[in-house]
């Protein structure tokens, strides 16, 4: 991923430097060229991702793009937060890296699972939570559209939820192909290791406010956007909430900004009058 922005312009390759410097390693190869296997651990997908992020946003700054507010979902929040003024690029990367480490040494592999539910019938999807639960853990994880939930938990549960959810009418429950159960209570030992690093880390107020996952709610202090990575490590990404909340504030206009378009699509499904393009390859931006 990230490829042929690197390819094609000077701005991108020098944020995949800055990453392979800030990291002390080549995270700009891990995403050119894989392997596979080795870009999917967590604690390389999300430095990766950030990267790419990064590369594409300095891309969109040298045509003139500029934003009124920021937002990221999950992992993309730290993404925001460094094009919002608050975090700094180096930071960001170092956070990120320790996060996806402490999220998957939180649960051994196999224990936990995470499931996306595609238009659950109105009003069932607690009821089929506290029926699959039977003692162990599983939560809404991702509120990513109203027809689109994503849970997760203790693998049994997460399964017994799928099977549920599909007697209850749900047009697809498929599980997900992730290395741990994020954004769950199963993740509060990752929580609580971030804190350190967050503490650690300077967070300035932000230039460009940002609307955070934990709350679905517009912030502008540098400690509240600390506090926001704190809390939505194991509380659900609030993302309907969100995207409504732009939508409210009159956005007409938005980018998804690095790899892949799954989030032009969540913005098209909850607010349709936002205008939205993807920047994470260089023939997209022959389409701005």
């Amino acid at each position: 991923m990230g490829k042929s922005l690197a390819e094609r312009f000077a701005v991108a390759r020098q944020a995949y430097e800055e990453a392979d410097q800030a990291l002390g390693f080549s995270i700009s190869r891990l995403c050119f060229e894989g392997p596979d296997d080795q870009l999917k651990l967590t604690t390389n997908t999300q430095p990766a991702l950030l990267a790419t992020s990064m590369a594409a946003l300095a891309v969109l700054r040298e045509r003139g793009v500029t934003a009124d507010y920021v937002a990221g979902h999950s992992l993309g929040e730290y993404s925001a937060l460094v094009a919002g003024g608050s975090l700094g690029f180096a930071d960001a990367l170092r956070l990120v890296r320790d996060r996806g480490r402490y999220m998957q040494e939180a649960v051994p592999p196999g224990v936990g699972a995470m499931a996306a539910l595609l238009r659950v019938p109105e009003g069932k999807l607690d009821a089929i939570l506290a029926e699959a639960a039977q003692g162990e853990v599983v939560s809404a994880a991702n509120l990513n559209s109203p027809e689109q939930v994503v849970i997760a938990g203790h693998a049994g549960a997460v399964n017994r939820a799928i099977a549920l959810a599909k007697s209850a009418g749900a047009r697809r429950a498929v599980p997900l192909p992730v290395s741990a159960p994020f954004h769950c209570v199963l993740m509060q030992p990752a929580q609580q290791r971030l804190r350190v690093n967050l503490d650690a880390t300077p967070f300035a107020d932000l230039a460009i406010p940002l609307v955070n996952n934990w709350q679905a709610r517009e912030i502008r202090a540098g400690a509240e956007a600390r506090e926001g990575l704190y809390h939505q490590v194991p509380n659900p990404v609030r993302w309907v909430e969100t995207l409504r909340y732009l939508a409210a504030q009159g956005v007409t206009r938005a980018f998804e900004v690095g790899a892949g378009n799954v989030l032009s699509g969540l913005v098209r499904a909850v607010a349709p009058a936002i205008a939205v393009s993807k920047s994470g390859e260089a023939p997209d931006f022959d389409l701005l």
